[in-house]
C-alpha cells in the first residue's frame, strides 16, 4: 500500500512539472519500473499460492493483475523504444497509475485474506482446521488429543496462529474442558489467555524431553482425561511437529491407543499431513526424537510406568566413520541437565587417532565425566556445515537403554545427517560409535 501512494505521487509530480511535450524523465520511469514488477511479483506469488483459477475468479483481482501487467509493458515500450507515435505514451501511463488507486480498497479489502494465505504458506501442509469460521494451524490427532503451532500474537501472528483465535477456538469448542501444553523453552505467552491452564515443558527447539519430564506429562495427561470424557489436551511447540509430536505420542502410548513407538509415531505423522496439497511428511523427523519415543514405549510397557533402573556410565571412546578430513579439528561436547559437563578435542581432553585404512577417526576421551540418565553430545568442526542446534551433528540418549557398554548411530539416527539435505556432506556409510564403561557406585 505504500509503494501504491509513492507511485500516485510520483504521477502527481509528472503531472504538474512536465508540459505534455516533452518527456518524462527516464529516471521517473525507472522507478515506476521498479514499482509495477515489484506489484506483478506480488500478484504471481498470490497466484502460485491460491492457483490460478481461484485467483482469477475474483473481477478485482482479475483488474488488478490487468492494470499491474499493461503499466509494465508501456513503462517497458516508453524505456525501450523511441518512437514518434509512443509520444503520448507517458500520459497513458499515467492514466493507467490513476487506475492501480483501485489496489489501495482492493488490498485493504484483502488484508485478512492475505493474512490466511501468509499462515497457509508458512504451515506448508500441515493439516488445518477450516470449520465454523475458522483456519488454523490445528489437528484433531484423536477426538481428544489437539496438535497445533504456536499461538502468535503481534508481528508473528501474521504468519502463525493468532492467540485470540486459538483462544476463541478452545473456548467454542471446549470450553472449561481443555489443558494447553507449551513445549517451547524459547517463546512463551501470558498463561491467562487461556484462563491459567496452560502446563509449560522446556525443551530446546529440535531436541527431546527428558525421560522423566515424559513419565510426568503421561501421568497429568492421563489423569486429566480420566477426569471426563469431554476434557482434550492442545499441545504445541513452534510449528507443531517435532516436540508435539514426541508428546502426542507419548499420549497415544499411555492411554493404549497403539502399543509400539512405530506406530504411534506413523499414526501422528499421518493425521498432522494433509497429502491432497503435497506429500511432504509433517511428523516427528529427527531421530532422537523417534529414539525417546521407542524409550518411552519401553517405560510404558516393559516397566510399568515407572523409570528404568539407572545406568551410571564413563565413554571409553568413540569412532567416527567416513567423515571428511583427519578429525584433528573435531570437538566433542556432552551436555547433561541442560550443564556442559564435557568438552574436549585433540588440545584438550581427548586424543584423536585417523585409521586411513578403515577410513575413520577414533577419539579417546581422558577424564570423561560419569554419564547418567539424558545425555547430549554435539560435534563441532570449522570444515563442517553447522544445521540445526548450532553445530553438524548431535544426538541424545539415555544410558539406562545402553547394552552391552555399546552404542552405534548409523547416518539415519544422528541428527542433521539424517536429512537429504545433508547428504553432500555425510555419506551413506557415515555412522558413530561410542564405547562405554560401567560404573558401580
Amino acid at each position: 500500500m505504500l509503494l501504491v501512494f509513492a507511485d500516485v505521487s510520483l504521477i502527481i509530480t509528472a503531472l504538474l512539472a512536465t508540459d505534455s511535450t516533452m518527456r518524462i524523465p527516464l529516471a521517473y520511469h525507472l522507478i515506476s519500473l521498479s514499482i509495477a514488477l515489484f506489484f506483478l511479483m506480488d500478484v504471481l506469488l498470490q497466484i502460485f499460492v491460491e492457483r490460478i483459477q481461484l485467483y482469477f475468479s475474483d473481477t478485482l483481482n482479475f483488474l488488478d493483475a490487468f492494470v499491474i501487467v499493461v503499466t509494465l509493458l508501456v513503462n517497458i515500450i516508453y524505456i525501450f523504444y523511441d518512437f514518434g507515435f509512443l509520444k503520448d505514451i507517458p500520459r497513458l501511463t499515467i492514466l493507467f497509475r490513476l487506475i492501480i488507486l483501485i489496489r489501495i480498497f482492493h488490498l485493504a479489502y484483502q488484508k485478512r485474506r492475505l493474512e490466511m494465505l501468509t499462515r497457509r504458506m508458512v504451515s506448508g501442509n500441515k493439516r488445518r482446521y477450516k470449520k465454523g469460521g475458522f483456519d488454523l494451524d490445528l489437528t484433531y490427532v484423536t477426538e481428544r488429543i489437539i496438535a497445533m503451532s504456536f499461538p502468535s500474537s503481534g508481528k508473528q501472528s501474521f504468519y502463525r496462529n493468532p492467540i485470540k483465535e486459538v483462544v476463541r477456538f478452545l473456548d467454542t469448542k471446549h470450553e472449561n474442558h481443555y489443558q494447553v501444553y507449551n513445549l517451547c523453552s524459547e517463546r512463551s505467552y501470558d498463561p491467562k489467555y487461556f484462563h491459567h491452564r496452560v502446563h509449560r515443558i522446556m525443551i530446546d527447539d529440535h531436541n527431546v524431553p527428558s525421560l522423566s519430564e515424559m513419565l510426568e506429562f503421561s501421568k497429568e495427561v492421563n489423569k486429566w482425561m480420566a477426569q471426563d470424557d469431554e476434557n482434550v489436551v492442545a499441545i504445541h511447540c513452534k510449528g507443531g511437529k517435532g516436540r508435539t509430536g514426541t508428546m502426542v505420542c507419548v499420549c497415544l502410548i499411555v492411554s493404549e491407543i497403539f502399543k509400539t513407538a512405530e506406530d504411534s509415531l506413523y499414526y501422528f505423522g499421518e493425521r498432522r499431513t494433509d497429502k491432497t496439497s503435497s506429500t511432504k511428511f509433517q511428523g516427528v523427523e529427527t531421530p532422537s526424537q523417534n529414539r525417546y519415543v521407542g524409550y518411552f514405549a519401553d517405560v510404558k510397557n516393559i516397566y510399568n510406568l515407572t523409570l528404568p533402573p539407572r545406568k551410571i556410565l564413563t565413554i571409553k571412546k568413540i569412532i567416527i566413520y567416513s567423515i571428511h578430513g583427519n578429525g584433528s579439528d573435531l570437538k566433542v561436547r556432552i551436555i547433561i541437565k541442560h550443564k556442559v559437563v564435557f568438552s574436549g578435542s585433540a588440545s584438550k581432553n581427548c586424543r584423536i587417532v585417523h585409521d586411513v585404512e578403515a577410513d575413520r577417526v577414533i577419539i579417546y576421551l581422558v577424564n570423561c565425566p560419569l554419564l547418567h540418565d539424558d545425555v547430549k553430545i554435539q560435534f563441532f568442526s570449522p570444515e563442517l556445515r553447522k544445521y540445526y542446534d548450532n553445530c553438524p551433528f548431535f544426538f541424545w540418549f539415555n544410558t539406562s537403554f545402553i547394552q552391552n557398554n555399546r552404542l552405534y548411530l548409523p547416518r539415519n539416527e544422528l541428527d542433521n545427517p539424517h536429512k537429504p539435505k545433508a547428504w553432500k556432506i555425510y555419506r551413506p556409510e557415515f555412522a558413530v560409535e561410542l564405547y562405554f564403561e560401567e560404573v558401580i557406585l
